[in-house]
């Protein structure tokens, strides 16, 4: 692992922000000799991830690897006018693989605002890629009896609402945002939940619906109740 000077950081930001600034939007970063380096390295590493066949340790390497782009990553998105950067794309992937979804979500707006591709090995959107990952991430932690950021979810929704990703994808992050929103707003929850089954009866919340539909309806009738009506 190259040792990371303060001096090699701010040389790294700044070459990365003077490539980017210079490559115009709907073009690539190809050619570009910070990028060229950038992403020799990306193929060292993948290569190194892909003779891991443990997924937990796939991430854990992916947590070390990360840090060796951040430079570059803060560099493109300070000077970067738009231009196609296969690096970038993949480390945004990477971070939610990583937990690292605060950082992800600052390339999702980036890449998503100008119309970022991901690599051909992805075989899907970039948007449907942010959506499906940031979904299946909450609802793992749902399911394991956690907690994850609403605020997460709803950017992740604000980021992709636009654009054409499959219904199973797009029911999946509803679903991830009704589960998320149960306990603090039990109305905006059978909401997100009733959207994610009119796009896949199949996405597995019917008997959330019913169960939180009884609920409100409880709570109606106590507040009526309450009234004296």
């Amino acid at each position: 692992m190259t040792i990371n000077t303060p001096a090699r950081a701010h040389f790294a930001r700044v070459t990365a922000a003077h490539a980017a600034a210079a490559a115009a939007p709907g073009q690539t970063m190809a050619g570009a000799t910070p990028y060229e380096l950038i992403l020799a390295k990306l193929a060292v590493d993948r290569r190194a991830l892909k003779g891991v066949q443990s997924v937990a340790r796939k991430v854990e390497l992916k947590r070390k690897l990360l840090p060796e782009y951040a430079d570059y990553v803060a560099g493109v998105l300070n000077g970067g006018r738009g231009a196609q950067d296969d690096v970038l794309v993949t480390v945004m992937v990477w971070r939610i693989d990583a937990g690292d979804f605060d950082g992800a979500l600052v390339i999702a707006d980036y890449a998503l605002t100008h119309r970022l591709s991901l690599p051909d090995q992805f075989e899907r959107s970039l948007a449907s890629v942010v959506a499906e990952q940031f979904a299946d991430e909450a609802l793992a932690t749902f399911l394991d009896g956690g907690n994850f950021d609403t605020a997460h979810l709803e950017l992740v929704d604000y980021l992709t609402i636009d654009a054409d990703i499959h219904d199973q994808v797009r029911a999946k992050l509803y679903k991830a945002l009704g589960y998320a929103f149960q306990e603090a707003d039990p109305p905006r929850a059978l909401a997100y939940l009733r959207r994610a089954l009119s796009l896949n009866d199949r996405v597995g919340v019917k008997k959330d619906i019913e169960r939180l539909t009884k609920q409100l309806e409880a709570a109606g009738r106590q507040d009526d109740g309450a009234d004296g009506t």
